[in-house]
């Protein structure tokens, strides 16, 4: 039996539906428009288009946003004293800080990711956000472990009392998942790879969630028979072919449930970046 397809369009797009509703309630109540801004150092063509459909998709759901560019040779102080300006701006609501930086401030990442106000850091980076997270108190949370569970959700998996095992331990995906699940009553396991013998962990999972970076990483042999798998992985083997960290076409022939790589977890971030973006607003205007 052929595993059930998690398509991540169609979850992304129930998202953004709630958040267009969202910010005509934000409207109504308060007369604001949820707003996002978005700063770019330098000329990565990646980034490039990850913001570009950033910009796109608020403006899909009705929310301001703003782009801007900075120059690749910008100092950090010229990057802090934007930021600091954006934590001040009522009509921003969130500040996103597209990675990576330019070479000469990668060593200052974390001090520049800190800077931004706790309450519109809406990738939640930030120690106050990992910290509330970490203790139960979820306030903004990285949007692509947050995405995995919202899908879930909306799919119909149940997450309490199931075994789940995450594979990778990032402060991006993996430990952000393992409170997220924690939280949800799931008995949660996370291998890295210091772990012995990760395929008899790995077949006990009811759900396995993964992400490290290493393509069609997961076999058939890896799966528990009927198990939910969540693949967050994204590589380039080709130039125009993308893989998970997930065999796929052999893991859906043992898995209950899967989502492809290209066109799964990575459509629901950016939703709910949104979906953060708006809660940011809501969290500010109660203040």
């Amino acid at each position: 039996m052929t595993a059930r397809i998690l398509e991540g369009k169609v979850f992304a797009n129930q998202i953004k539906e709630t958040v267009k509703n969202d910010i005509v309630a934000l409207k109504e109540e308060f007369g604001v428009t949820p707003g996002l801004a978005v700063i770019i150092v330098g000329e990565n063509p990646a980034s490039r288009v990850y913001v570009a459909n950033k910009h796109r998709s608020c403006g899909d759901v009705g929310m301001y946003s703003e782009v801007i560019e900075m120059p690749a040779d910008s100092t950090k102080e010229q990057l802090l004293n934007k930021i600091a300006e954006l934590n001040q701006a009522e009509n921003i609501h969130g500040i996103l800080v597209q990675l990576p930086l330019p070479k000469h401030m990668s060593a200052d990442e974390a001090e520049i990711l800190n800077f931004i106000d706790p309450d519109k850091d809406v990738d939640g980076f930030h120690p106050v956000n990992v910290g509330k997270l970490s203790i139960g108190q979820e306030h903004l949370v990285p949007c692509t472990p947050l995405g995995c569970i919202k899908m879930l959700e909306l799919a119909g998996i149940d997450i309490a009392g199931k075994h789940a095992v995450i594979i990778g331990r990032s402060n991006i995906v993996g430990k952000p998942m393992f409170n997220l699940l924690l939280s949800r009553n799931a008995t949660v396991t996370v291998c890295h790879s210091w772990t012995k013998d990760l395929a008899s962990v790995t077949k006990e999972a009811d759900l396995l969630v993964v992400a490290i970076g290493k393509p069609n990483f997961v076999t058939a042999e890896m799966i528990k028979p009927g198990a939910v798998v969540i693949d967050v992985g994204i590589n380039r083997i080709a130039p125009k072919k993308l893989v998970g960290d997930v065999d796929f076409e052999q893991v859906k022939e043992v898995a209950g449930a899967i989502t492809p790589v290209p066109g799964g977890v990575g459509l629901l971030t950016i939703a709910m970046l949104m979906h953060n973006t708006v809660k940011a607003a809501r969290i500010q205007l109660k203040k």
